[in-house]
């Protein structure tokens, strides 16, 4: 098992900024996945990055704007968020996988999430 712990979320005004940060222990994984669920919707996937480096692609919604890196001696992934807008609002996740993919089915331990809350 994978434990995830994630920080770095709260409240910001449009077009801010927030860095999330997701430490993990345990086994070992090929991936990390970000996702994240707003209020009243499905959970979806915002990027994806293996532990050698390799970036999956962004979301429409968040192309250009959201940005992940890792640290290997810490073990920890980052979601680097730019330019946030109201409907950018969620529970983030961060969640661990033995493959890199964007299908939620494909990632085994999640983190507890962290609130991101942008105002207009």
């Amino acid at each position: 098992q994978v434990q995830l712990v994630e920080s770095g979320g709260g409240l910001v005004q449009t077009g801010g900024s927030l860095r999330l940060s997701c430490a993990a222990s345990g086994r070992a994984f090929f991936a990390w996945g970000w996702f994240r669920q707003a209020p009243g919707k499905e959970r979806e996937f915002v990027t994806a990055i293996s532990r050698s480096g390799v970036n999956l692609d962004y979301s429409d919604s968040v192309k250009g704007r959201f940005t992940t890196s890792l640290d290997n001696a810490k073990n920890t992934v980052y979601l680097q968020m730019n330019s946030l807008k109201p409907e950018d609002t969620a529970v983030y996740y961060c969640a661990a996988s033995r493959a890199l993919s964007h299908m939620r089915q494909d990632y085994d331990s999640w983190g507890q999430g962290t609130q991101v809350t942008v105002s207009s």
